[in-house]
């Protein structure tokens, strides 16, 4: 599939991966959907829809509107359950030679814990699962439904209670003043990496009857128009946590969009809503990344490189 030359691997802390190119949590289901599109092994990390400890039914319809160059989705986090999603999915996923990133989420830090607790059961008898994403940016029942990733406390609380001898990697919320403190509180909490970001709050309205378009109101704004966002956010971290493990998130449909993000200090890219429109898109990344790797003479590792000793605080 590769048609470049370059050397395109990566390191996400502690894990290594044969190229940078992720998918994003949400947006190519809980296991080998994606896979009659192009090898599921090829990609660095298939990410897969967060997960809670039970099922969950999600957001009433309608759940996804158009709006300009970007997506409003307000799904709901619906899934299977963690147990159903162990037993059904990821047996596929690791027949098929997939790296595995299972993303969770939970209403509240015994929520995570117990996710956590089931990951590390299953870890222990092998499979394909190379990290855990802990998705924060999800509704606390706790502090009357904040967002994890809105507080620093609740940050750090439910990544301390993830523990399970997997790498865990943040998934935070640029709808916040400081993302760099969230970011810090994570990594106190024994986050290994951060991604950056989930999506933007938004909100369409049918302009004849006043009311929301989405099934649930608002939604979560997704796409290239949130890839600046995301951009800054990685620059800001980078520079904040020189250490740290970063994985850009956000409006990625190109080769050039991936380079974005590892020139702005992200150590891998995830693709997302470009999948919506093209099934195939993240092996598209992956290739144009390659071939503009190549035709520079340059690698990952040399972007990565550059990008850590930048040090440059961004201004307004």
């Amino acid at each position: 599939m590769r048609t470049g030359t370059a050397d395109i691997a990566t390191t996400v802390g502690s894990v290594g991966l044969p190229n940078p190119i992720m998918t994003a949590a949400g947006t190519s289901g809980h296991g080998t959907e994606l896979g009659d599109y192009g090898d599921l092994a090829a990609l660095g990390a298939v990410v897969v829809k967060s997960l809670s400890v039970r099922p969950w039914a999600g957001n009433p319809a309608p759940r996804v509107h158009e709006v300009g160059t970007g997506m409003l989705n307000s799904v709901g986090l619906q899934g299977p359950g963690l147990e159903a999603w162990l037993e059904r999915d990821l047996p596929a996923l690791t027949a098929c030679g997939a790296r595995v990133v299972v993303s969770i989420w939970g209403q509240s830090v015994d929520d995570y814990g117990r996710a956590a607790a089931m990951l590390a059961e299953a870890s222990r008898h092998g499979s394909a699962m190379v990290a855990v994403e802990v998705n924060v940016s999800c509704p606390n029942v706790e502090d009357r439904a904040r967002m994890f990733a809105h507080s620093e406390s609740a940050t750090r609380e439910a990544l301390s209670a993830t523990e399970c001898g997997l790498p865990r990697w943040a998934k935070l919320s640029p709808n916040v003043p400081d993302i760099t403190a969230i970011a810090g509180a994570a990594l106190a909490g024994g986050a290994e990496g951060l991604t950056l970001t989930n999506t933007l709050l938004g909100l369409a309205l049918d302009i004849e009857t006043g009311r929301p378009v989405l099934g649930a109101g608002g939604g979560g704004l997704s796409g290239p128009v949130l890839h600046p966002v995301a951009v800054r956010a990685v620059w800001e971290c980078r520079a904040a946590f020189p250490d740290a493990a970063i994985i850009g998130a956000g409006g990625v449909a190109s080769g050039r969009d991936a380079v974005e993000f590892l020139r702005a200090g992200a150590d891998a890219v995830q693709v997302g809503t470009a999948i919506f429109r093209d099934p195939r898109a993240p092996w598209k990344v992956l290739r144009q990344l390659d071939r503009w790797c190549a035709a520079r003479r340059t690698s990952v590792a040399a972007l990565r490189a550059s990008a850590r000793t930048r040090g440059e605080p961004v201004t307004p």
